[in-house]
């Protein structure tokens, strides 16, 4: 039918719409001037509009009328005007075209690279709804993080023209898909495998609060290497965000909600609710998703009708046929999923997601023994595919599971051997699952060793080093799993030691290895999960992959690494563990660079992080975590008594803030923003964000540091140490937790522990300077001066350039009897262009000019003095506990006594 029919079908309905019921007959007789089947296809569309409950309500029929008329545009003659280049942009071919624009490969004259160009058609930038719906999809699609979601790179306008650029997927339509496959029918692995892809892309979505409603095999694009990416959010409704009053107010918004009898989508995938007008929710998207699994595994729709109108009256009135020869639980997955009333179908597409993946694990356990070759098992997630050993082993054995489970194997079975099958297969799988589970031991703790740079260049060394890192953190996330800290596993950097040496040094049981090898742009990984116990492997693989997929690559090796461990883990762990930190392969690289700099902790390389930091965040200004990293290494610096700490503190609370935006679920970047709590002196709230960084990983040794800080700070001794130590235990080794702990002991008054704690931080390493610093503290408020200035004197000595350590040394000195020195290291400090006033005052005490010590103090709380934070536990500043002057401070600092 071509467009001008459909036009003029769309304008008579409506006019007919006018008129009053017994009105419309006569209106059509003379409208359509004998053309019959034009009248009947307007009679049919009120028909359906007068049936009961309103089954399909006119903005439906529009946007059905409006997708058919526009099909035709991909021809030459129906296409507008298009232009040869656009912004930076080169436009190279056509690539598809929909209601909402058509779709081009361009280059990126600018980065050099392959992107998709959508462009809205002239003739609709004077519908503002089009243009509404065209930046929606932008909005929506770019608050998205997700592998399996399509990345958008920006959304412009030059002259009538609006465009959004996105990557380039190379591959082929899910429909595409489909259509090649024998019957258009998909193997039962492969439909899973694309179905749990599509639904972990869903699950990403459904958390940001948005909904897709426009689920179909043409809005998903298949990768050559099996990465599915869902495409199209323009239908997307954010769910928890509502619209200005003027917007929601308009007739012309696509949110159904807002408006009854509003419906968007495409006919054939809708859910009855959206059929209807209703209010929808995210139980749209699974109803959707339904259909698209059914037509995957069977070929066909499960609702048909030879008009939009009869369609969407098979999907309200009709109930699905059975695929014929699907397993049980294939089926009821199926089926819950297209159930009409949204309160019997699944409740959340986590749910979804959990049967699927109980079915692919069946599929595994039925096809596969225990001592199967590692190439023959399926990934934990199929997140990346790199470099698959022996894949056409792998299909031919997970295919025949296909065929056991969904029954297609028993069709040719006759008799005693039917019988036979039935009573020996569920023993043998029962078998092979108790040898799973009693046939080896498990493993609650695991440390992953500094992977070795094998490339020679010194340069890349934080890509080996960022692999250690990335793994330890992924895997620290996982349920009932012990993994070592960073800092405990990088003192074996460089050393030559056993893995059963290193297992009882670090009291773990397994220990992962690696080796990384770069050449150009491929690397080759190669890792090994050995039993610490009795040195034997549990599992090796070697993966090929670009240095542009190095993300999906630690993803992929996360995954095997919890598999081997036998680690049974929930749909959203699963999801935790391959969630991609950003989709920028150049702003991973200079993360990576930031905390190589950043974990060698001294003023000059912490500059430096925190300019690798700002450039993550230029090339991914959505890259939530290197916003929290940037927000801590400015709040570091606004210690150190070198900087205005108020202009390290605003940058610290603006990155904080944005890394919040940008991931509510990021445990750092609550870390991050109960630091800047913790500066303004609001204690409440330091602790919930605090406690909820934690709750959403309980791994994050940083998180555990500050907790204890926090517990200091606020006089809860007792609880500071033990969380001190909790931080400590996976991390035995790390400096930071040992010093950590012994801070915790001097706060609490337990001088001799703190200096026992100092002493033992030395012998881990002779060159720590704040180990020094620490031990001087101890010596100090024990009233060992010459053995404080000592220790200071080494700090110093070690590299410890901070006014806070000539404070201190003063202090010493001035305890000593050395009162001149310390006048003179007094002169100096005042003099510098900025020193805390806070810092200050402990050495005003110390030379017993008290007056100078409370200005200092006024001077402080002026400034939101860092040091303020300090004055309920700090030893030097208990001669003015018992002055009204004092406790007045810290009531407005917000301290009890």
């Amino acid at each position: 039918m071509k467009p001008e029919h459909w036009k003029q079908i769309e304008a008579l309905y409506h006019a007919a719409l006018e008129r009053e019921p017994d009105a419309r007959a006569t209106f059509l007789d003379a409208a359509c001037a004998g053309d019959e089947e034009l009248r009947r296809e307007v009679a049919s569309l009120l028909h359906y509009d007068s049936l009961p409950d309103r089954l399909i309500d006119v903005p439906a029929l529009e946007i059905a009328a409006r997708e058919l008329a526009l099909a035709p545009l991909s021809g030459a003659t129906a296409q507008s005007a298009i232009p040869a280049r656009i912004s930076s942009y080169q436009l190279l071919a056509p690539l598809g075209h929909g209601g909402m624009g058509e779709v081009h490969l361009a280059l990126d004259t600018r980065l050099n690279r392959k992107v998709a160009i959508k462009l809205l058609p002239a003739e609709f930038t004077t519908q503002p709804e089009r243009v509404r719906r065209f930046a929606q999809e932008a909005r929506a699609a770019s608050a998205l993080n997700h592998p399996n979601i399509i990345t958008i790179h920006e959304i412009g306008k030059t002259d009538s023209t609006h465009y959004l650029i996105t990557e380039y997927v190379e591959g082929e339509t899910l429909r595409q898909r489909m259509n090649n496959a024998p019957e258009k029918r998909l193997r039962l692995t492969e439909a899973l495998d694309l179905a749990a892809q599509i639904a972990a892309a869903l699950a990403a979505a459904h958390e940001a609060g948005i909904v897709h409603r426009d689920i179909k095999p043409e809005n998903v694009m298949v990768r050559r290497d099996g990465i599915v990416k869902v495409l199209d959010f323009g239908l997307a409704k954010l769910t928890e965000t509502q619209a200005p009053p003027e917007e929601a107010q308009s007739p012309l918004t696509d949110d159904a909600s807002t408006e009854t009898g509003l419906v968007l989508g495409t006919p054939r995938y809708m859910s009855p609710e959206q059929a209807r007008g209703e209010r929808v929710d995210a139980r749209t998207d699974l109803f959707s998703f339904g259909v698209m699994l059914y037509e995957m595994i069977e070929g066909h729709s499960p609702f048909a009708g030879a008009t939009t109108s009869e369609l969407i009256a098979a999907i309200l009135r009709d109930e699905p046929a059975q695929v014929p020869e699907a397993s049980p639980e294939l089926q009821r997955i199926i089926q819950r999923a297209l159930q009409k009333e949204r309160t019997e179908r699944y409740q959340t597409i986590d749910e979804l997601l959990a049967d699927v993946k109980k079915l692919q694990k069946r599929l595994i356990v039925d096809a596969e023994r225990d001592d199967s070759p590692a190439e023959h098992r399926l990934p934990l997630t199929p997140a990346v595919n790199l470099a698959p050993k022996a894949a056409g082993a792998k299909a031919a054995v997970v295919e025949r599971a296909a065929q056991i489970s969904s029954g297609l194997w028993l069709t040719g079975l006759r008799g005693w051997r039917l019988a036979w099958l039935i009573l020996i297969l569920p023993a043998f799988v029962l078998f092979g699952l108790w040898y799973r589970t009693t046939g080896k031991r498990s493993i609650e703790s695991v440390a992953v060793l500094p992977f070795i740079n094998d490339s020679g260049n010194a340069d890349v060394e934080y890509l080996s080093d960022g692999m250690t890192e990335s793994l330890i953190n992924n895997l620290a996330r996982l349920p009932n799993l012990r993994v070592m800290a960073r800092n405990s596993v990088f003192r074996y950097k460089g050393r030559s030691a056993g893995p059963h040496e290193v297992a009882r040094a670090l009291g773990v049981e397994a220990i992962v290895t690696g080796r990384i090898l770069l050449r150009g742009d491929n690397l080759i990984i190669s890792v090994e999960l050995v039993d610490g116990r009795d040195e034997t492997q549990l599992w090796g693989e070697q993966y090929s992959s670009r240095t542009a997929d190095l993300l999906a690559a630690q993803a992929q090796i996360a995954g095997e690494i919890a598999t081997q461990l036998q680690l049974t883990l929930t749909p959203a762990e699963q999801q935790q563990l391959v969630k991609p930190e950003t989709s920028s392969p150049q702003a991973y690289e200079y993360l990576l660079r930031g905390r190589h700099f950043q974990d060698k902790g001294g003023t000059e390389d912490w500059k430096k992080a925190i300019e690798y930091y700002q450039q993550a965040v230029t090339a991914d200004p959505g890259y939530a975590l290197a916003w929290a990293e940037l927000s801590g290494s400015y709040f570091s610096l606004s210690y150190k008594g070198l900087y205005d700490q108020n202009e390290c503190l605003a940058k610290a609370r603006w990155a904080a803030d944005r890394a919040l935006e940008l991931d509510e679920r990021l445990a750092e970047a609550h870390l991050a923003l109960a630091r800047i709590r913790l500066t303004d002196w609001n204690w409440k709230a330091t602790e919930q964000e605090i406690r909820r960084a934690l709750e959403l990983n309980p791994g994050l040794g940083r998180a555990r540091f500050f907790y204890s800080a926090y517990l200091s700070l606020t006089g809860q001794h007792e609880q500071a140490i033990a969380e001190a130590r909790r931080a400590r235990a996976p991390d035995p080794l790390s400096l930071t937790a040992n010093h950590n702990l012994a801070y915790r002991y001097l706060l609490a008054r337990r001088n001799d522990q703190a200096i026992e704690a100092s002493q033992a931080l030395i012998e881990l390493d002779q060159n720590y300077p704040n180990a020094r610093a620490m031990l001087g503290h101890a010596y100090e408020a024990k009233g060992m001066y010459a053995e404080a200035i000592a220790a200071y004197q080494e700090a110093i000595r070690l590299g410890d350039q901070s006014t806070d350590i000539q404070i201190y040394l003063g202090s010493a000195l001035a305890g000593a009897g050395e009162r001149e020195k310390a006048r003179t290291i007094l002169k100096q400090l005042e003099a510098n262009k900025y020193t805390s006033p806070g810092a200050l005052t402990a050495l005003y005490l110390a030379l017993d000019e008290r007056e100078r010590a409370f200005a200092a103090l006024e001077r402080a709380y002026a400034a939101h003095d860092n040091q303020l934070q300090f004055l309920r536990v700090s030893p030097q500043l208990d001669p003015l506990r018992n002055d009204p002057r004092f406790i007045d401070l810290m009531r407005r600092v917000g301290l009890s006594p």
